[in-house]
């Protein structure tokens, strides 16, 4: 293997794309103080029913009139827009969709 000295060796090529000059960025303006962060509001538990919803819940349900898993599926509806907030009679004409 033969050895080049630098005199003869080419300059290297250069690859890929030129790179751009960086200019010097201008100082940022002081920001204004941030106002005071609002205190968080408390969540509703999610997941269950209050005891005042479950009553309402199981007297609709005697109403319909509904067996099997008519029922079933009418009963998880119900209380899926009962955790939302919803009144039972709400909650029953969104799912009923009148």
């Amino acid at each position: 293997m033969t050895y080049h000295t630098e005199d003869s060796k080419p300059p290297p090529k250069k690859r890929g794309r030129p790179k751009k000059v960086k200019e010097p960025e201008p100082a940022p303006a002081p920001e204004p103080a941030p106002a005071p962060a609002p205190e968080p509001k408390k969540k509703k538990a999610q997941g269950k029913l209050t005891e005042k919803q479950r009553e309402e819940l199981k007297k609709h349900m005697q109403k319909t009139g509904l067996k099997g898993s008519e029922a079933k599926k009418h009963r998880m509806g119900m209380m899926v827009r009962l955790r939302k907030g919803m009144s039972v009679k709400k909650a029953h004409e969104d799912l009923m969709g009148k």
